[in-house]
């Protein structure tokens, strides 16, 4: 089944630059660094090499208080960690800096990824999340480099798509040395799949404290009540925009959660004729303005902060939704739509810890948010309980590290 998966990739391959191509028309930075994605670097591999990969921003920031751990518990190791898209790249040199070395892991072809482990010569990896790429887990085994899956999740919708290749994914999760599940739930789908011995250690993403220093957007905001919709995704803007359009006292922080939409939402918003400032001009708002365009990267966590509650995107519409925990972490009550199963477990106790209320559509969304921004009561005690939701639930770089050290100490570290 691999060579046969390995085959199709090849016949493929012409498509790949294709797709760079189109992305590169979005975001120019794809064209960047071409060579990595095919195992060629100029990078000095260095000696004790620890690996962690995350595909994008997300999985990125979600990783750090893991990679931390690992420089505090390893100190004479090197930190690589490798991404696949640029803004997940820009996040890892933007967090980690001097502390670790960022690159592209390479597309899963086995000359490329033989190359990435004949180059950095890793001691051992990490993929975050659900990344199984088929020839680089089953390179790793040939290679004798331990490979864990960590924080890992698999959503039911996931899991049936693997199940149409079950004898392919479950042979490359055999292969892992070890997983860590996020939830049961998660071990129960990735057991189905072929996995053996799956541990549950927690979300990383309860593990990552707000900055010490957040910046204060609320000055932009000229003391006006605010409801940030944060991390929206295609289609979900001109359903808030249609649903709020007759809601008045309080401002509309639209945020969307990839930088090669702002100038979409902004053409958007110029088409209804909707007064609005962005976050690059720097500027105070005028009071007449309706929506503050959050067009900027890293500052999610300042929006959240200056908010007085906050809807979680990629939840009105059908892609999963977005990290819940960062909102709740810094007491601010949390909204979200139906369609939340990237987040399901901690979504579900946010609901019961009384952090967060279910809407079913944008309409209600309007509905909710006009209550609770009439009621500052309530959405106190919603914050107190998304700061008790965070706080109960951390845990999961403790467990990990247990099940990652005893085959780092194995390999000498």
């Amino acid at each position: 089944m691999r060579r046969l998966y390995t085959l199709v990739l090849y016949v493929l391959f012409p498509l790949v630059f294709m797709r760079l191509l189109l992305r590169a028309r979005k975001q120019r930075a794809y064209l960047g660094h071409l060579g990595e994605r095919f195992g060629f670097y100029d990078i000095e591999p260095g000696e004790n090499t620890l690996w962690l990969h995350a595909v994008s921003v997300g999985e990125t920031r979600a990783a750090a208080p893991l990679v931390d751990k690992l420089i505090e518990t390893y100190p004479e190791c090197r930190i690589l960690i490798t991404h696949m898209t640029p803004t997940g790249r820009e996040t890892g040199k933007k967090l980690y800096g001097e502390k670790a070395t960022v690159c592209y892991l390479p597309y899963d072809y086995p000359f490329a990824v033989r190359r990435f482990l004949k180059h950095f010569r890793p001691r051992a990896g990490l993929l975050m999340e659900t990344e199984l790429w088929f020839n680089l887990i089953h390179h790793c085994r040939t290679s004798a480099v331990p490979l864990f899956l960590v924080n890992a999740r698999l959503s039911q919708k996931s899991l049936e798509g693997y199940l149409k290749i079950k004898r392919l994914s479950g042979n490359a999760l055999k292969e892992l040395e070890g997983i860590a599940a996020q939830t049961a739930e998660d071990a129960a789908r990735l057991e189905k799949l072929g996995a053996q011995g799956v541990s549950v250690c927690g979300n990383l993403k309860f593990d990552v404290f707000p900055p010490e220093n957040i910046q204060d957007f609320r000055p932009y905001f000229e003391g006006r009540r605010s409801f940030l919709a944060a991390s929206t995704r295609e289609g979900e803007e001109a359903l808030i925009l249609d649903a709020f359009e007759n809601l008045e006292g309080f401002l509309l922080v639209i945020v969307p959660r990839h930088p090669q939409r702002f100038s979409e939402v902004e053409n958007l918003l110029k088409s209804r004729k909707i007064s609005y400032v962005k976050r690059s001009e720097n500027r105070k708002i005028a009071p007449d303005t309706k929506v503050f365009l959050g067009d900027s990267m890293g500052e999610l966590h300042a929006y959240y902060a200056a908010c007085d509650c906050a809807y979680i995107g990629g939840s009105l519409l059908p892609y999963g939704g977005q990290n819940l925990i960062e909102a709740a972490s810094l007491g601010k009550p949390v909204l979200f739509g139906p369609h939340t199963y990237n987040f399901e477990e901690a979504c579900n106790l946010a609901l019961e810890g009384g952090a967060a209320v279910r809407v079913e559509n944008a309409s209600e969304l309007a509905v909710e948010v006009a209550k609770l921004l009439e009621n500052p009561e309530k959405m106190g005690k919603m914050g107190e309980a998304g700061m008790a939701f965070a706080e109960k639930n951390r845990g999961a770089v403790r467990k990990i590290m247990s099940l990652v050290s005893p085959a780092l100490e194995i390999r000498g570290l």
